[in-house]
C-alpha cells in the first residue's frame, strides 16, 4: 500500500487548477467544519436524550414512590400493581419502561409488572448505596439490557421500600440512531448543497482568469488582432467611441480629467475631447479578478494604439531610409560588416545591395573609415555622433569619391550598430580645387613682374659668361683653365638657380588635389618665398624667417599648404601697401613669419608692419567675396580660401591685430599621429 508524503501532496495541488483549487479548498473546509459539528452535534445530542430519558425514568420512580407509600402502609398491594401498570403503560412509556417493580423494607417483591416470573436475581441487582437517593446501573436481562433506576420510598424518615423502573436500553439506542441518523443526513445533504454551489462558484471566479489566459496565450503568439470583447463581457464597452481609439497622441488613460470641461489648449489644439465617458477611466465594481480584467484589457489596447502608431513610425522612418536622398547604411558594432543600406548607396558606390550585405565597411573607404571604426571599438561606441568632413571613399571598380560621413550610434534589430549618412561633395571638391587653381593663376600672373625680375638675374649671368667666353675666342686669346672652370662653374650655378625658380612656379601653379600626406610646414613656406622674396624686396618689403627645424609633421597637402602661406604674405603686403599709402611713406617694413610648436599643435605667425584691421573687419574677413580693397584689386577670395583649406587639415586661424601697428596670422595645425 502507498502513501503518499506531505511533498507529494503539495505538489499534486500546485498541479490543480486555480478552478480546482477553489472547488477543493472550499470543499475540504466545509467538510471539515461539518466533521467537528456532526461530533459535538452527535455528544451534545446523545448525552442530551439519555439524560432526559433518565430524568424521566427517575421521575416517574418518584412519583410512583410518593403515591405508592400509602398502599405500601395499608398493604393495599393490588392498588399498587395498578399504578405500577398505569405507569408503565401510559401512552409512549410503553416502549420506553420495560418494568417497573417495588420491594418491600425488606427486600421482598410486593409487585411488578412482568408477564411472566419475576427474575429472583434482579431484586438484587441494583441497590441503592446507603446515603445515596437513587442509584442507576444498566442491568443485563438476557436478550436484553435496560438501565435500572432505583429510588426508595420513604415515609417520613422511614423508609417503607424501594421502587425500581428498567428503561429499555434497545428503545433508547434506535432513538439515539434515529437521532443520528437525521442529523448526518442533514450535514450530507448540506455538504452536497455546498459541493454544487463551490463547484459553480469556483467556475464563476476563475471564468475571467481562463479568458486573460486565452487572450494572453494568443498575445504571446503575436496575434494583437484578438477581439478584446470577451474581456468585456457584462459591459457595454465600445473602444472606439474613445477619443484615443482615432487619435493615439491623445491617450485617454493618460488624460487628466481636471482639464476636461474647459477649452485649454494642449499640444496646439483645442481639447474639447470627453473621455469622461471613455471606458479607459473606470473599472467595474466587483472582485479583484474582474478588475484586473479590465486593467488586462486596458493594457492591451493600449498596446494596440501604441503597436499601430510605431508601425505608422516605422513605416515613415522606412520610407525615409529608402527614398532620401543620401546614402545611407547600418554597420554591426559587432564585426562592423554593412547589414542595411537604402537604394543610393548603390548608386553612389555602384554595389547592388547583395553585394554590400555583409561586406566589411572598411572597403567602402580603407583610410577613413578606419578612424570611425577604431572610435566605436575604442569606446564601445561613442555616446554622440561622429562626423568626418572631406573624406575618401571609393566606389566599384576604385574611382574614388569625396564625402561628408556622419555616424551615429543606434540599436538596429536589437543589436549595437552604427548608422551611417553619406553626402557626396565630389563636385563641391572640384569646384573648390577649380576656384584655388584660378586664385593661383591670378597670383602668378601678379607675381610676374617679380618672377621674370628673379628669372632675369641668372640669365644676365649666363649671358656676361658666354659673352665672356665669345670674346675670348675672337680675340684667339687663350683662357687660363682655372678661369675657364670658374666661368662654367657660374654658368652651371645660374642655371640651377633659373631651374629652381620655374621648377616652384610649375609647383605652385600644378592642380592640387585632396589627398594628404605628412608635410613639414617648412617646406611650402620656403617654397612660397622663393617666389615672392625678390618681388618683395624690390617693394622694400623684407622677410625675417624663424623656421625650427625639426617640427612634427602635420597631414596636408603640401601645394595647398603653399596656396596659404602665399596669401597670407601677399595679404600682408598689402596691408604695407596700404599703410604707406595712408601715411604718405615709403619705409623699410617687414614681414615676419616664425614657426614653432604649442603643446600637440604645430603653427606659423605671419605678422606684417602694414595698416593693421579693425575689429569690424575682422568679424568678416573669412567671407568669401569680402574686400577692403578697392574695385578691380581683389575679388576678396583669399583669405576666405585660406581659411577653406585650414579648417579642410582640422587647423584653426586666430587674428591678433591692432588698426595701425600691424596685424599677426597664427595658423595652428595638429601634429599628425605618430609624430609625438
Amino acid at each position: 500500500m502507498s502513501y503518499f508524503s506531505k511533498q507529494d501532496l503539495v505538489e499534486r495541488f500546485s498541479g490543480l487548477t486555480l478552478k480546482n483549487k477553489i472547488f477543493f479548498s472550499t470543499l475540504g473546509v466545509i467538510l471539515i467544519i461539518s466533521a467537528i459539528i456532526a461530533l459535538l452535534a452527535r455528544w451534545i445530542l446523545v448525552s442530551s436524550l439519555t439524560k432526559e430519558l433518565e430524568l424521566r425514568g427517575v421521575a416517574i420512580a418518584y412519583s410512583i414512590a410518593e403515591r405508592g407509600a400509602g398502599y405500601i402502609l395499608d398493604k393495599d398491594y393490588p392498588r399498587l400493581l395498578s399504578l405500577a401498570f398505569e405507569e408503565a403503560k401510559l401512552r409512549e412509556r410503553q416502549h420506553l419502561i420495560t418494568y417497573i417493580y417495588i420491594l418491600g423494607k425488606d427486600g421482598k417483591v410486593l409487585c411488578h409488572t412482568f408477564t411472566k416470573p419475576f427474575p429472583g436475581k434482579l431484586a438484587e441487582a441494583n441497590p441503592i448505596p446507603e446515603g445515596e437517593d437513587k442509584s442507576l446501573r444498566l442491568i443485563d436481562l438476557g436478550r436484553t439490557s435496560a438501565y435500572d433506576i432505583a429510588v426508595p420510598i420513604k415515609e417520613g424518615l422511614y423508609r417503607i421500600g424501594t421502587v425500581h423502573v428498567g428503561l429499555n436500553k434497545i428503545h433508547i439506542d434506535e432513538l439515539v440512531s434515529t437521532l443520528r441518523f437525521t442529523f448526518l443526513g442533514f450535514i450530507s445533504f448540506v455538504v452536497i448543497i455546498i459541493f454544487v454551489i463551490s463547484h459553480r462558484l469556483a467556475k464563476y471566479i476563475t471564468r475571467p482568469v481562463s479568458t486573460l489566459t486565452r487572450v494572453s496565450d494568443e498575445l504571446s503568439k503575436g496575434n494583437f488582432d484578438i477581439s478584446l470583447d470577451l474581456l468585456a463581457e457584462g459591459t457595454d464597452w465600445n473602444a472606439s467611441s474613445c477619443p484615443a481609439y482615432h487619435n493615439t497622441d491623445f491617450p485617454c488613460w493618460h488624460f487628466d480629467l481636471s482639464t476636461v470641461g474647459d477649452n485649454r489648449e494642449q499640444d496646439g489644439r483645442a481639447n474639447r475631447q470627453q473621455c469622461r465617458d471613455c471606458h479607459f477611466y473606470y473599472k467595474r465594481d466587483g472582485d479583484e479578478v474582474v478588475q484586473l480584467a479590465d486593467s488586462f484589457r486596458n493594457m492591451v489596447w493600449s498596446i494596440k494604439l501604441y503597436r499601430r502608431k510605431l508601425r505608422e513610425s516605422e513605416e515613415k522612418y522606412k520610407s525615409l531610409f529608402d527614398s532620401g536622398p543620401d546614402p545611407v547604411l547600418v554597420i554591426s558594432c559587432s564585426d562592423f560588416t554593412i547589414i542595411d543600406a537604402n537604394p543610393r548607396v548603390t548608386e553612389l558606390y555602384g554595389y547592388s545591395r547583395s553585394e554590400l550585405i555583409g561586406e566589411q565597411f572598411i572597403r567602402l573607404g580603407p583610410e577613413s573609415n578606419e578612424e570611425c571604426i577604431k572610435a566605436f571599438e575604442e569606446y564601445g561606441g561613442p555616446s554622440g555622433c561622429i562626423y568626418f568632413p572631406k573624406i575618401i571613399h571609393y566606389r566599384k571598380g576604385g574611382s574614388p569619391v569625396y564625402v561628408n560621413m556622419h555616424a551615429c550610434p543606434i540599436t538596429y534589430r536589437s543589436q549595437p550598430s552604427i548608422i551611417v549618412a553619406v553626402n557626396d561633395i565630389t563636385e563641391i571638391i572640384e569646384k573648390d580645387a577649380q576656384l584655388v587653381q584660378a586664385a593661383k593663376m591670378k597670383s602668378l600672373g601678379e607675381m610676374s613682374a617679380g618672377v621674370a625680375h628673379e628669372v632675369n638675374q641668372p640669365l644676365n649671368a649666363i649671358k656676361m659668361g658666354s659673352e665672356y667666353l665669345a670674346l675670348m675666342a675672337e680675340q684667339g686669346r687663350d683662357v687660363p683653365a682655372a678661369q675657364l672652370q670658374e666661368v662654367a662653374k657660374e654658368v652651371s650655378n645660374q642655371v640651377d638657380r633659373a631651374a629652381e625658380i620655374i621648377s616652384a612656379l610649375r609647383a605652385f601653379g600644378r592642380k592640387s588635389g585632396f589627398k594628404t600626406d605628412k608635410v613639414d610646414i617648412n617646406g611650402p613656406v620656403r617654397s612660397v618665398l622663393t617666389l615672392v622674396t625678390k618681388q618683395f624686396e624690390l617693394q622694400n618689403i623684407f622677410i625675417r624667417l624663424n623656421l625650427v627645424g625639426g617640427l612634427p609633421r602635420i597631414v596636408a597637402e603640401d601645394n595647398r599648404l603653399q596656396q596659404v602661406f602665399f596669401n597670407l604674405v601677399n595679404n600682408a603686403r598689402d596691408a604695407i601697401a596700404e599703410k604707406r599709402e595712408n601715411l604718405g611713406l615709403d619705409s623699410d617694413d617687414y614681414i615676419n613669419i616664425d614657426t614653432y610648436e604649442d603643446g600637440e599643435l604645430v603653427c606659423v605667425r605671419v605678422s606684417d608692419t602694414g595698416a593693421g584691421i579693425t575689429e569690424e573687419v575682422r568679424n568678416k574677413i573669412f567671407e568669401p567675396f569680402f574686400s577692403t580693397k578697392e574695385v578691380g584689386y581683389g575679388m576678396g577670395l583669399g583669405l576666405a580660401i585660406t581659411y577653406g583649406i585650414v579648417r579642410d587639415y582640422k587647423g584653426s586661424i586666430d587674428i591678433e591685430s591692432e588698426p595701425g601697428n600691424g596685424t599677426s596670422f597664427i595658423i595652428s595645425f595638429p601634429a599628425a599621429p605618430n609624430e609625438r
